[in-house]
């Protein structure tokens, strides 16, 4: 399929509810800013002369000055008759609100004491990531927040409640339906972690346990969500065609947001694979349809052409994965199941274009074959891929690396006024391991290849994207826009210098063109080093 350029705005696009709130924003932005012009003789802690002001809202940039107090934005606009004990001339340079990661896995990488502070995440202007998504991660919220603040964490850290953990917990792996008790223990786990200021639920029913769940259980916990005014964001049932179909796990997560009356999320959105390449113009106009009747979706997005997951998710059944690793082990065993599971995993295969797509990631036997790949497995032990895959997963579960996206799809989809921008990354420690690049490279990376080199969206929309979308879409308040009265989380950087150095083969290398990066008032980065100061914070709904 040729690749060509989607335009970067498309007049016949409906905007959102969102969106159009974010539209109104700007007038509010004018009306403040305005307001603000005639400032005089203030004092400030930090006072921020001169920059480019992109105020998050989709306006162009303008000049301006911003004024910190405290972890709070006291005042912006002409503030040049104002005075701060720390001022800063920002001339020739951009200044944003601090960006926020809609979908991370980084929560155990934060709570890592001895992994450095969330550097990979502020070194790409994030300030804010929601950790807990695609239905895994802690179902005791609370013990993670104790956790992450121990030690103290480099960015504010939104956390969701995971659907798949809550099911394990009270059906381990099993492949059936909760009994009425059993739904009423997971509601009351998804309540707890709702109390304790949680931002709403995530699941993933592509991965084994919540495969096993019923759109009817994820609606009666999202409603559970919807009582705090959470949200519903998850990683769908089928990216592909392994089972359903894109089309018909899209609107699944649809018909959650319409029967539990909340905002869903297509979180990480894609047409993974040679087989759904194109099918981006359907979801659009799917999601689309659904807004048009009032229904509250959106989708966030990483700019990569390559996803990040499992050898043993991408390739294996989920009824070879019941009951678990063992389970697995067992099954593997018997030479009548074991033809079984080959010949699902043949069809697998092919869905990700082969076994020269696919990069194992963290191969433990012998790590100097970390980043090869599964034809390079096949080719050195002589065998089939598929048999090279199963004898892999005899001895580890690795992660992979999947070049399964088209071009055509990442744009089309990049364009449109609901998406939001997330890395899908983990944390972790700086050099070690072989993680997707994504996990260092994203916000920059869209930044300098989608905005500045290929013009698929301009500026002020790109960090929209990544700033006032997903506060209002995710419920963060009083970030994600400078404004006054707002935290004080900020970035500032060189717009000619901007770029992901990130590579797959070398992916512990940090973004360039962040000057400055401040969270909640203080500097992480300060003349584009590391401060090493750990200001954030656990943020609750």
């Amino acid at each position: 399929m040729p690749n060509r350029r989607l335009p970067a705005s498309n007049p016949r696009i409906r905007l959102s509810r969102g969106a159009q709130r974010a539209c109104a924003a700007c007038v509010l932005v004018a009306v403040a800013l305005s307001a603000c012009a005639s400032d005089s003789g203030e004092q400030y802690d930090i006072l921020l002369r001169g920059a480019m002001v992109l105020d998050g809202s989709g306006a162009d940039a303008a000049p301006g000055d911003v004024g910190i107090r405290g972890d709070r934005i006291a005042g912006f606009g002409d503030l040049s008759d104002a005075s701060g004990a720390v001022e800063l001339d920002l001339t020739g340079l951009y200044l944003a609100p601090g960006f926020i990661d809609a979908h991370s896995h980084g929560g155990p990488g934060l709570a890592d004491p001895e992994a450095s502070p969330a550097i990979a995440l502020l070194a790409q202007g994030i300030t804010t990531a929601f950790i807990n998504p695609d239905g895994g991660g802690p179902v005791n919220v609370a013990e993670q927040r104790e956790d992450l603040l121990e030690h103290g964490i480099g960015v504010n850290a939104a956390q969701l409640v995971p659907h798949g953990s809550v099911r394990e917990e009270v059906l381990g792996m099993a492949d059936r339906a909760p009994s009425a008790a059993e739904l009423e223990q997971m509601r009351s786990l998804v309540r707890a972690g709702m109390e304790e200021g949680a931002f709403g639920l995530s699941s993933g029913p592509f991965y084994a346990p919540g495969s096993f769940s019923e759109t009817s259980e994820l609606i009666e916990l999202a409603r559970v969500a919807a009582e705090f005014g959470g949200v519903y964001t998850s990683h769908i049932r089928d990216e592909s065609d392994y089972t359903i179909g894109l089309e018909a796990s899209v609107a699944e997560v649809i018909e959650v947001a319409e029967g539990a009356g909340l905002t869903g999320i297509v979180t990480h959105i894609k047409a993974l694979g040679p087989r759904v390449w194109g099918l981006s113009a359907t979801i659009v106009e799917m999601i689309e349809t659904a807004q048009a009747r009032g229904v509250s979706v959106f989708a966030d997005q990483y700019s990569y052409d390559a996803s990040s997951t499992g050898l043993s998710s991408a390739l294996l059944p989920r009824w070879a994965q019941a009951g678990g690793a063992d389970s697995l082990q067992a099954r593997l065993a018997v030479p009548e199941t074991l033809a079984l599971i080959r010949e699902e995993m043949v069809e697998n295969l092919d869905r990700r274009g082969g076994a020269d797509r696919i990069q194992i990631r963290d191969y433990d036997p012998n790590p100097s074959w970390a980043a090869w790949f599964l034809s390079d497995f096949a080719e050195e032990w002589d065998v089939d891929p598929i048999e090279a895959a199963i004898r892999i997963l005899r001895q580890t579960s690795p992660a992979i690396t999947s070049f399964n996206m088209n071009e055509e799809d990442i744009r089309r989809y990049m364009v449109q006024p609901w998406t939001m921008t997330s890395t899908d990354g983990s944390l972790p420690r700086f050099g070690e391991g072989l993680p997707h690049p994504l996990s260092y490279g994203t916000f920059a990376r869209k930044i300098r290849r989608y905005v500045l080199e290929e013009g698929v969206l301009d500026l002020p929309t790109a960090i929209r994207s990544m700033t006032s979308l997903p506060a209002d879409v995710l419920g963060v308040q009083d970030r994600g826009s400078i404004r006054a009265g707002a935290f004080a989380d900020l970035v500032v950087f060189d717009l000619d210098r901007v770029r992901d150095v990130a590579t797959y083969e070398e992916p512990h290398q940090l973004s360039e063109g962040m000057v400055h990066v401040l969270v909640n008032g203080e500097f992480a980065i300060r003349e584009g080093a590391p401060t090493q100061i750990t200001a954030g914070r656990v943020l609750t709904r």
